[in-house]
Order: structure tokens, then C-alpha cells, then sequence
């Protein structure tokens, strides 16, 4: 039978204490290297919060897959902020080049087909965090994105 071990992790601080260790001590998996590779594979994530799935087999064998966190998390590690707003003040402001970024990370979550929807779709939580895109409104880049005036940078 397979186990599945579902946990919420601080991006590159996971540790054999809970909730990993204590779930995955029956199983007779050497703890400390699944630490060890979720670790590696969170480190870009560093001070985040990230959903980790460590699968188990019966033959022990284990898979580690990690989700990527929130959207709204991404911006604002990217700004090294640590709370946004929901008022009409500014926290921050991001460029087109962060957002790709964040937009490259989320891609496969998302319902975009394009980069330049993906990126579309990162702004819009530029609105529900206070952020500003380039000095502007996040609704004015979305309408500058639409007019064609980023093409260069948002194509594949």
C-alpha cells in the first residue's frame, strides 16, 4: 500500500521534527535524506510557506512532489515584503520582469495558454496585495499588456 504524507513546509527549512518525521517514522524511510531532498527542492522558496506531497511505496521507494505556494506569497517574496494591503496604498512596486518570473513559476497551475495571459493573471493579485506594475496600476499594465505595448518581453 502507498503512503501519502501531506505537509506545509517553510521553503528550504524543513526539518525531521513535526509534521514530516513523526509521519514518516513507521514508514522506515531514512528521514533525514527525504528532509534532505525537500529541502534542495524548496531552497528557491526560502521563508515560504509550501505545500509538500512525500508519496511511499511499498517497496519504500518515495516520491517528493511540491507545489508551488500562492500567487499573492510569490509577489511578495519577490519584493521582500512580508504583508500586503487591501486599502488604496501602494506596498510595493514590481516589474514586467519579476512578474515573468513569478508567471513562469505558476504556469502549470494555471489556465493561461500564453505567458502574456499568465503574466495577465499575476497582475491581477498585483490589485488584491497593493502592489503597483512599473510605477502604475496594475489595471493600467493589464491594458497596456492588451494594447500591445509589451509584446517584446511577453513573447514565448
Amino acid at each position: 500500500m502507498t503512503d501519502v504524507i501531506e505537509a506545509l513546509i517553510s521553503g528550504g527549512k524543513a526539518t525531521a521534527g513535526p509534521p514530516i518525521g513523526p509521519a514518516l517514522g513507521p514508514l522506515g524511510v531514512n528521514i533525514k535524506q527525504v528532509v534532505d531532498d525537500i529541502n534542495e527542492k524548496t531552497k528557491d522558496f526560502d521563508g515560504m510557506q509550501i505545500p509538500v506531497k512525500i508519496i511511499v511505496d511499498d517497496n519504500k521507494n518515495i516520491e517528493i512532489e511540491v507545489g508551488t505556494p500562492p500567487t499573492s506569497a510569490l509577489i511578495l517574496g519577490e519584493l521582500e515584503i512580508l504583508k500586503g494591503t487591501t486599502g488604496e496604498e501602494s506596498v510595493g512596486d514590481i516589474s514586467i520582469d519579476q512578474l515573468i518570473k513569478i508567471a513562469k513559476v505558476k504556469k502549470d497551475g494555471m489556465l493561461s495558454y500564453s505567458l502574456k495571459n499568465a503574466v495577465k493573471e499575476v497582475i491581477g493579485t498585483c490589485v488584491s496585495v497593493g502592489v503597483t506594475v512599473e510605477g502604475s496600476g496594475p489595471k493600467e499594465i493589464q491594458a497596456k499588456i492588451d494594447e500591445g505595448e509589451y509584446n517584446k518581453v511577453l513573447s514565448e
